[in-house]
């Protein structure tokens, strides 16, 4: 493999992207306000590489097998560790979570399976809107949590469309569907490489 197919831009969003989940938690879990309020700015950036890695890397021409299997793997580091630490904090259910987090772990296995037999796998359309739809979740839950935490601060109590039930109550409303489709593009991998597999 050609330095070049390791050592590009599109990679090193990809990168970056893994690097700024250990941060995201760090400040998600602080006990400062403007520490965990500014969760919801690391995972919005972190968020925004997985766009702009995969345009740039079709505009460049530097689309790699490399870059194909970081890319979604950064997606699952990313959105998993969101989930389940949203899921340690109680804003979402942890049944809710188990099942999302064991589908791509699945998904991640088929992945590294298909590499060793020489016929990775390709990111579906499906996906990608799953990917879309679990990433624009977790922005939304987190920038409740710090419109909360800042209101905590400076207003006197909390408002009324921030109250902690009604957050829960619409976080795992919007998990829900996202499981939903979690689990729908889990089955169309699967049937997917059911099917490859049984080609000649």
């Amino acid at each position: 493999m050609d330095r070049r197919d390791i050592f590009n831009l599109p990679n090193g969003l990809t990168a970056l992207r893994i690097g700024l989940t250990p941060l995201f938690l760090l400040l998600l879990f602080t006990d400062t306000w403007y520490l965990k309020s500014l969760a919801f700015v690391v995972f919005s950036a972190a968020s925004l590489t997985d766009f702009y890695d995969g345009k740039l890397a079709r505009a460049g021409n530097q689309v790699t097998p490399l870059g194909r299997f970081l890319d979604p793997l950064a997606d699952k580091i990313l959105v998993t560790s969101a989930l389940i630490a949203l899921a340690l904090d109680k804003m979402v259910n942890f049944w809710l979570v188990l099942p999302i987090v064991g589908r791509d772990i699945l998904i991640t296995g088929m992945r590294l399976y298909g590499l060793y037999r020489g016929r990775p796998m390709v990111t579906s359309r499906l996906a990608k809107w799953k990917t879309a739809v679990q990433l624009f979740t977790v922005i939304f839950i987190l920038f409740v949590i710090g419109l909360e935490e800042a209101m905590g601060r400076f207003a006197a109590g909390h408002l009324f469309f921030l109250d902690d039930q009604l957050i829960q109550l619409l976080a795992n409303a919007l998990l829900a569907g996202v499981l939903l489709l979690t689990l729908l593009s889990g089955f169309h991998y699967l049937f997917r490489a059911t099917s490859s597999y049984k080609e000649p």
